[in-house]
């Protein structure tokens, strides 16, 4: 590999930058009183930084968070579950992609994407289960 950053990591697909921001947002559990707004402006700019600055490796790791969010999600009752199916879905969706992309990253993620289909599956049978009551 050359001296310069890869980038190929960049051109994998845009919807975890447009989605991603406001889904983790309302997954966060805020410390204060802080409108949504501003909460979402916030994680947009933390996306942003990641993307124009970033590597993939800190890529992932910021995507490895938003799983943990997910996971935890499932496993509550008061979690915002739209978000959380959102996110997860966006996020097992990239690391699938993962495997045209030289590098580890398919490998990688292996065990997040194993724990996210896990986690969707809780998540569509909750939300299939109230929309039937």
């Amino acid at each position: 590999m050359s001296a310069r950053r890869s980038l190929v990591w960049l051109g994998l697909t845009p919807e975890p930058e447009q989605e991603l921001p406001a889904a983790v947002a309302a997954l966060r559990s805020p410390p204060d009183d802080r409108p949504p707004s501003v909460l979402v402006a916030a994680e947009r700019r933390r996306v942003q930084r990641l993307v124009l600055r970033g590597t993939q490796r800190a890529w992932l790791r910021y995507l490895h968070e938003v799983t943990e969010l997910v996971v935890e999600a499932a496993r509550s009752r008061t979690a915002d579950r739209g978000a959380a199916l959102l996110a997860g879905e966006v996020v097992l969706d990239h690391h699938r992609m993962l495997i045209g992309l030289p590098g580890r990253g398919y490998d990688r993620t292996a065990a997040q994407r194993r724990d996210l289909e896990r986690a969707l599956a809780r998540l569509r049978t909750r939300t299939e289960y109230r929309s039937a009551v």
